[in-house]
């Protein structure tokens, strides 16, 4: 038996309900998991089942990090590791097996079907290799990639030809042309699957479609190499080339762009509030068996050329995205207004956890574009029943009052990418300063974002500065309808008074449950045992437990206002400004015309490949404009804490 893994795991029994311990053995060549009751058992050769592994899919979940799946063939078997490391192993061996065995019963069959249906001919020098496949070649991720936008793109032609099509079918009494009409929506929906199935081929674990047992006379098993090794990086998982479409069929989409990393409203941790001088664009309502349309997306340097859905682009900055930390700047400000230090906490802990709702007012997920190096964004939000006194002539936005919250963000980086982003409210002396690299990884159907940076409140009348991190997230469903959920384990900390307070973005678990709950605890200072629990929903409802016994009401993000930000006028702005920079790009996607949309998204590239190409030959650093990097942390030039400071002298 040609193993590449064995070991011991625990192995789910109905008959017994609960886990037994068993003796795994994975043979690579033959794509079966056999297990025995023990290593003797093994040595003997007298086993006890095996798992078909061809066609599998691989579950993992996300609140236990020992335990995973194997589904295939309509049936689900339950293992657990010893550990999350242990898991891993068997998962990324697991993982390689699969693949190969996967892609020998999917090559020739993808192959088929796209020639029977003209997609491709025998002589398409984009072919598969099919003659290279039966002596050994292997086709490569990348391949699997380009194959995918490629179908994506001959899927949005047949959309487009079926709308046609809708328009004039019910004037439409000869059956012929109705037969047409029946083969287009037949094919559309075969295409469709096979994008699935493509994406599901290319990441088994996360993937979501299982593919039916196929014949495997094309490829023989003997014809495959003895190893494959599985990329880890989600740069080599997602490259593809561009490939625009040559047949002339209607509007056709580019099958280019790519995909930066997903920000926290794609992956959840920067809701999207309305604004006040531009409408905010409408959720789509996608009606169910519906097939999305495709368009571009923009530049990251850890995806390249992934094509996503239109309705994905949230047709604003990332840096804009990020200004929804303060769409409760009530809630921000009244943590200076608490005379004690564990209410202060308490209070930073409910505007942290209402921070992340105010953009998920629909079930459909939001990308961003992703910020042009030097693009800043400016906004302000007046507080509720405030006067409105003099401006802050030395603050971020001088026009704005001192009764404001103003709000500033630059992208500071470009490689790695970096937002950082400061706010203040002049007459509460309160400020934020925080920064996020987002470092994103492809997950078949799905897209996790880890949040990298911190963020820090700082209380100027107590000299209190708190540190927080951010969760990560993820964007589900890519390929239907997308949906963002929370998860990960962050932190917030006062090393001044000591309290502290620890929040559990849960993921929705695999074995059923709810989406989007969080828990969390605060802590007294030297406290192993909090003084206040809180659990519920982060775009929802939130409840607090207290030492006391009592249970109450913490936050209910459905109830509670958004106040609208402030932005000046298209007119009044700077050409590196958010909105300014993107709106050819922005209007041209509210008119649907994707074409134009991806030609002012690439005058947007070329210029920042120009300027860098300058900085590089003439040995110039960039300068940022309001930001500076203070050891692994980008602050804001000119604080509240800095100019209280200076007038003080």
């Amino acid at each position: 038996m040609a193993s590449i893994m064995e070991g011991p795991l625990s192995k789910w029994t109905n008959v017994m309900k609960g886990w037994q311990y068993r003796w795994f053995v994975l043979d690579y060549n033959a794509g079966l998991l056999s297990y025995y009751t023990s290593k003797d058992k093994m040595m003997r050769g007298s086993r006890r089942g095996c798992v078909r592994l061809r066609g599998a899919v691989i579950g993992i979940d996300d609140e236990d990090d020992s335990t995973f799946t194997i589904t295939v063939d309509q049936k689900t078997f339950h293992f657990q590791a010893r550990d999350a490391d242990e898991r891993e192993k068997w998962i990324h061996a697991l993982e390689g097996t699969i693949l190969r065995h996967t892609l020998q019963s999917n090559h020739s069959t993808v192959l088929c079907f796209l020639q029977s249906v003209g997609l491709m001919t025998e002589t398409d020098p984009s072919h598969f290799h099919l003659q290279e496949a039966e002596t050994g070649f292997v086709p490569s991720v990348q391949d699997f990639d380009k194959k995918l936008a490629e179908a994506d793109a001959y899927l949005q032609i047949l959309i487009d030809q079926l709308k046609l099509f809708d328009e004039k079918i019910k004037d439409c009494k000869e059956d012929e042309s109705r037969c047409i009409y029946n083969v287009l929506s037949c094919e559309s929906c075969v295409l469709y699957h096979v994008c699935c199935s493509l994406q599901s081929t290319i990441n088994p674990v996360d993937g979501v479609f299982q593919p039916a047992p196929l014949n495997t006379s094309v490829v023989s098993a003997s014809a495959m190499p003895t190893q494959t090794t599985l990329p880890t990086d989600g740069a080599q998982v997602c490259k593809t080339e561009q490939r625009p479409s040559s047949l002339p069929m209607g509007p056709v989409v580019t099958v280019m762009g790519s995909l930066q990393t997903p920000t926290p409203n794609s992956t959840g941790s920067g809701p999207s509030a309305p604004s006040s001088s531009v409408t905010s664009p409408s959720h789509m309502n996608i009606p169910p068996h519906s097939v999305p349309d495709f368009s571009y997306s923009s530049s990251e340097d850890e995806f390249y050329d992934v094509v996503l859905p239109t309705f994905i682009l949230e047709r604003r900055s990332l840096l804009e995205m990020y200004a929804d930390f303060f769409a409760h700047p009530d809630l921000f400000v009244s943590i200076a207004e608490q005379q004690d230090p564990r209410d202060r906490m308490v209070q930073v802990v409910k505007w942290y956890l209402s921070a992340f709702h105010a953009g998920r007012k629909g079930s459909v997920a939001k990308k961003p574009y992703n910020p042009i190096l030097g693009e800043v964004f400016f906004c302000h939000w007046d507080l509720p029943e405030t006067e409105d006194p003099e401006s802050v002539s030395d603050g971020p936005l001088p026009w704005s009052s001192k009764n404001s919250v103003s709000f500033v963000a630059e992208q500071v980086s470009h490689h790695p990418p970096i937002s950082a982003f400061y706010a203040e409210c002049f007459s509460k002396k309160i400020q934020f300063n925080a920064h996020i690299w987002t470092k994103s990884k492809f997950l078949g159907m799905s897209i996790g974002v880890h949040n990298i940076g911190q963020g820090c409140v700082s209380c100027l009348e107590y000299d209190e500065h708190y540190i927080l991190t951010f969760p990560n997230g993820y964007g589900r469903s890519i390929l239907t309808v997308p949906w963002v959920e929370l998860g990960g384990e962050c932190n917030i900390s006062c090393s001044k008074s000591g309290y502290s307070a620890n929040i559990v973005f849960h993921t929705k678990p695999f074995y059923g449950g709810k989406k989007h709950r969080i828990t969390a605890e605060i802590f007294a200072p030297n406290d192993k045992k909090s003084f206040c629990s809180i659990e519920g929903e982060w775009n929802g409802v939130m409840y607090a437990k207290w030492a006391t016994g009592e249970n109450a009401l913490f936050i209910d993000t459905k109830k509670i206002g958004i106040v609208k930000k402030k932005v000046r006028k298209l007119e009044d702005q700077l050409e590196y400004e958010s909105r300014s920079l993107w709106k050819d790009v922005t209007t041209n996607l509210k008119l649907k015309d994707i074409d134009a949309a991806t030609e002012a998204k690439h005058r947007l590239e070329e210029i920042q490949r120009a300027e860098a190409r300058e900085r590089k030959e003439k040995e110039m650093q960039w300068e940022t404009r309001l930001f500076h990097e203070d050891g692994e942390c980008w602050v804001y030039d000119k604080p509240l804490l800095k100019r209280l400071a200076s007038q003080r002298h």
